[in-house]
């Protein structure tokens, strides 16, 4: 993820004493470590220490769900030198965190073993395959590694095959925005493992996004597919591709499957994604709708949601996703805590079957085994100005559900009094009615 090279970094992170301070990295106010660990998420997962980026390589395995993720050992912000982090779970909400799974060490990856993906066989075997940065100026490459030990269900041991690196930058293509390949998918056709890249094009004047596509048998030699699955204009980098199947064809052909197509725009680190039909023969892959084309229509969050990856959970047949996101906080104020970034919760994926132009993301029903208790309230009428008590039982955090039913006539009236109200330029509900939740 991202670019490579940058200069050395202005500060390091080191822990600080007990009771310790860092007032010039506080910005003049006397933080401690222990004042800000109040800022540890409590159910997300996070690192210890240092800085986390990219979920890489998530994938359920002999009964432990897997979550890699990019990790600088060093310090609290992206760096050279990236490595794998790595955590598994039984129920994708208690993580266990284990060594570091693959650090920089080779020349084809000594600045940074970058994003990529956990593809499973139907034997069983699991290969890695991950972006790595030479020593040739950050040049991107892609690389294997497959388990030292099968057998170990936590795979905490890796090895990079002495063949790396498997795939180079093709002809036209920038050796540095050349990244992040997807899990690998079977293609009956030819008997082939299918996996995507993305880049961009900026000839002759151009900047636009596009998604190559490689074909395998042994995961050792790859083909460029002739073409370009998809491109959009004046989008940019495309990183951490993503692309799946969504919906089922009806027996009556009424409906047909859809395929996700999902990017990371390095430009603007915003998580796009657009539904369309796959055409494997011809290599493409064309939006329903080109006004919502990859890019420039949706997005799985309209918050701090980046460098997402999903992958298909055969435990419960569902497909989950996860992303980072990017705290707010200063980079000075994150030397003083010491970690920056957490995980996302992870979010199941389905497409909404009643427009089928759009996708529905909601929490993995385990996170509601993290509820402890509950105080329900029903019948309660709000008017302005109205406080309501809330008798709650002991906890350290609160989830609110909460269902309201409006006066229609109420409702049309105000419909009718804003009718050239619009959230996007007429500075969001600062001046509206709004009902508020004091905790």
């Amino acid at each position: 993820m991202g670019s490579h090279g940058k200069p050395p970094l202005p500060y390091a992170y080191k822990p600080l004493p007990s009771g310790a301070v860092d007032e010039e990295a506080a910005a003049g106010f006397p933080w401690s470590n222990e004042m800000l660990q109040w800022q540890r998420s409590g159910y997300h997962f996070q690192t210890a220490k240092n800085y986390m980026s990219d979920p890489n390589g998530l994938m359920y395995y002999n009964g432990w769900y897997h979550m890699f993720f990019q990790y600088n050992p060093v310090g609290t912000d992206w760096d050279d030198g990236m490595e794998w982090g790595h955590a598994v779970s039984r129920n994708l909400v208690t993580w266990r965190t284990l060594p570091i799974a693959m650090v920089a060490d080779q020349w084809y990856d000594i600045l940074g073993v970058l994003s990529g993906s956990m593809t499973v066989l139907p034997n069983g075997t699991v290969i890695m395959i991950y972006t790595g940065a030479t020593n040739a100026s950050a040049v991107e490459v892609q690389c294997i590694a497959t388990p030292a030990d099968p057998n170990d269900p936590f795979l905490r041991r890796w090895t990079k095959h002495p063949a790396n690196p498997v795939i180079w930058s093709p002809p036209g293509i920038g050796t540095k925005d050349f990244r992040d390949p997807m899990t690998a998918w079977y293609d009956e056709s030819d008997d082939t493992w299918r996996t995507l890249l993305g880049s961009k094009d900026d000839h002759d004047g151009h900047h636009d996004g596009i998604a190559m596509m490689y074909k395998t048998k042994d995961f050792l030699n790859y083909e460029l597919i002739p073409g370009i699955l998809h491109r959009v204009q004046r989008t940019g980098e495309w990183e951490c591709i993503d692309f799946y199947p969504v919906g089922h064809r009806t027996s009556d052909n009424s409906s047909e499957m859809l395929h996700v197509l999902k990017a990371s725009m390095d430009d603007e680190r915003h998580d796009y994604y657009s539904l369309g039909t796959y055409d494997s023969a011809a290599n493409t892959w064309t939006p329903i709708d080109p006004e919502l084309d990859l890019g420039i229509g949706l997005r799985y969050d309209w918050g701090k949601f980046y460098a997402s990856t999903s992958f298909y959970d055969p435990a419960k047949k569902r497909r989950v996703l996860m992303g980072y996101v990017g705290e707010v906080d200063s980079k000075r104020a994150d030397v003083v805590k010491g970690w920056a970034s957490i995980q996302s919760v992870p979010r199941t994926i389905a497409l909404d079957e009643k427009t089928r132009t759009n996708l529905l993301l909601w929490p993995v029903e385990e996170i509601e085994t993290l509820r402890l208790n509950a105080t329900k309230l029903s019948d309660v009428t709000l008017n302005t100005g109205s406080v309501i008590h809330i008798p709650l039982r002991q906890g350290t955090q609160l989830d609110i559900e909460a269902t309201f039913h409006l006066d229609a006539s109420a409702v049309a009236a105000l419909n009718e009094a804003d009718v050239g109200y619009n959230c996007s330029s007429s500075g969001g509900a600062v001046n509206r009615g709004g009902v508020l939740l004091r905790v």
